[in-house]
């Protein structure tokens, strides 16, 4: 007779999911023992590691992602990044091991009091099964929840004495749809306000990215003759950034978006909340006179919008909807983004001149994962992204995700076949929240390169100091890091750079390498301005 493991195997190998992101416990050692052949077990050396590189590998597959944790301290230890996952809307099967049944009633060590509750509210679903023979249920139960929009991470409890018992007979995995399409009606009432308005743009959000609908933004926005906006801190580009119509990035507060925002009458948010703001700075939301229609597939982002008028469907199939239902237009298009001026050169290198310089020997399919926080103005300023699922970051504000979630996405472009080059450029101070995924990403032998500004500061935070006028806020200096010593001592290659040509080089060898490559480098200190 077949056993629970058994089954749940048969059932993950049905699913596709047979590649597991975790590190070991004690309690999950029954599920993992004589681990299948055909299976592949990346291991993290902590949690929070597991679950970014899951968490990058499922952004780029565009399928959900397992990843095994250990009991509560484990699954502890993963929650910064669970709770990026969550926010950034990937699909991930977090299972954790749990003592053996018969002793939980007496709480033994490493028993998980009240399972379920650990990770809420940061996953769409909880569980801790009530008998053995339910795990697999379970499973599909997690699988079909995790990918139905919004998409998310989802939570399974399982005692580690489960495994050995006798299974219910096998069922077959069920499908699900992963996408709607909008309301017609309230749809044509969209397009009539669009047909109508004199001067309409478009903000977007990582949706429309994640759905595939980049050819449908331009059309749309080509078609109206509108300015494009990128939702404030989107987690991914949503449009291409060397397009005509392109703005930039709507800034992250109340009063200066609505400044933004000035000059139009109708405004189509397409995948993005309404809006992510921080700091505060009050004022209204939106300019006088200014009517705002918000398209969402998450009905709780539809109800906490402070302005607007909602519609809830998936970003791609509402665009492409919508632009058959306007008639085409003689709009001129909206002025072009001025260029930013050259950079200041000098060393060490100005944030501006080391973007500059990345952009120059840029590869032309790059993927960019980015977790440098006072450098994201500068970064943004000089290195457009042109192209579909190029751009990624985390959409929670929580550190420790960019460099894991690199490590996953050169992963996945290995594992599919579809070989992109990953560059990551993560700051100094977040450099060291996950630092250990290096290890996974040498083990694993992936031409990952990591660009790593060192200003030997937590600039963004002195910045918010200075905004909130806080001074003296201590622990805001990082002098004594050895980036080099530290990725060498995980198995990368890694190089100090320090010029713009230096760099050119440096990024071709590394992503020709067998191995990952990090390159500290060193910038200006000064303190950017919050907005």
């Amino acid at each position: 007779m077949a056993t629970v493991r058994d089954t749940t195997y048969d059932l993950l190998r049905d699913l596709g999911m047979t590649t597991v992101f975790g590190n070991p416990g004690s309690t999950e050692e029954p599920f993992l023992a004589a681990f299948p052949d055909d299976f592949h077990y990346v291991l993290a050396l902590q949690e929070a590691s597991a679950v970014g590189i899951a968490d990058g590998y499922a952004q780029v597959t565009g399928r959900p992602a397992h990843v095994n944790l250990h009991t509560a301290p484990g699954t502890g230890n993963a929650m910064g990044n669970l709770v990026t996952a969550w926010h950034n809307r990937a699909p991930l099967i977090v299972t954790a091991g749990q003592q053996t049944r018969e002793m939980l009633l007496i709480e033994p060590r490493l028993a998980s009091r009240r399972a379920a509750e650990l990770p809420q509210p940061y996953v769409k679903w909880s569980h801790e099964p009530s008998r053995p023979q339910d795990v697999p249920a379970a499973l599909m139960r997690a699988y079909a929840t995790a990918v139905q929009p919004p998409a998310g991470p989802v939570f399974l409890s399982l005692p580690l004495d489960d495994w050995d018992q006798p299974a219910d007979p096998y069922r077959p995995p069920r499908t699900v749809s992963t996408r709607f399409a909008p309301d017609p009606h309230r749809l044509g009432e969209f397009a009539a306000v669009l047909a109508t308005s004199r001067t309409p743009a478009l903000v977007l959000g990582a949706a429309v990215d994640r759905a595939d609908a980049w050819p449908a933004a331009v059309a749309l926005a080509e078609r109206l003759g509108a300015p494009v906006w990128a939702a404030p801190a989107p987690e991914r580009a949503p449009f291409p950034e060397d397009h005509p119509h392109f703005q930039g990035v709507l800034p992250f507060a109340i009063a200066p978006l609505a400044e933004k925002l000035r000059g139009q009458d109708a405004v189509l948010v397409v995948g993005a909340p309404v809006f992510r703001y921080y700091p505060h700075v009050p004022g209204d939301h939106l300019p006088e006179g200014v009517q705002l229609l918000h398209v969402t597939d998450d009905p709780d982002e539809a109800a906490r919008a402070p302005v607007g008028d909602s519609l809830l469907g998936d970003a791609g199939l509402t665009l492409a909807e919508l632009l058959d239902l306007l008639p085409p237009e003689s709009r001129p298009p909206p002025p072009v983004r001025p260029a930013p001026p050259p950079p200041e050169h000098g060393s060490p290198l100005s944030a501006d001149a080391l973007f500059a310089a990345l952009d120059r020997y840029w590869p032309g399919d790059g993927v960019l994962v980015q977790e440098s926080p006072s450098n994201l103005s500068a970064l943004r300023r000089r290195l457009r992204i042109t192209r579909p699922a190029s751009y990624f970051t985390m959409a929670s504000g929580g550190l420790g995700y960019g460099l894991p979630a690199a490590v996953g996405m050169a992963l996945a472009q290995r594992d599919t076949g579809r070989n992109r080059p990953v560059v990551a450029v993560i700051g100094d101070g977040s450099f060291h929240y996950s630092v250990q995924a290096l290890w996974t990403a040498a083990q694993l032998r992936l031409p990952l390169v990591v660009v790593v500004p060192v200003n030997q500061h937590y600039a963004t935070l002195k910045a918010f100091a200075n905004f909130k006028d806080t001074p003296g806020v201590p622990g805001l200096d990082l002098p004594g890091l050895d980036v080099v010593a530290v990725a060498r001592g995980y198995g990368c290659a890694a190089a100090t750079v320090e010029t713009p040509e230096q760099l050119g080089a440096a990024l071709a060898d590394g992503l020709r390498a067998d191995r990952p490559t990090v390159l500290p480098v060193p910038i200006r200190s000064e303190v950017p301005a919050l907005l």
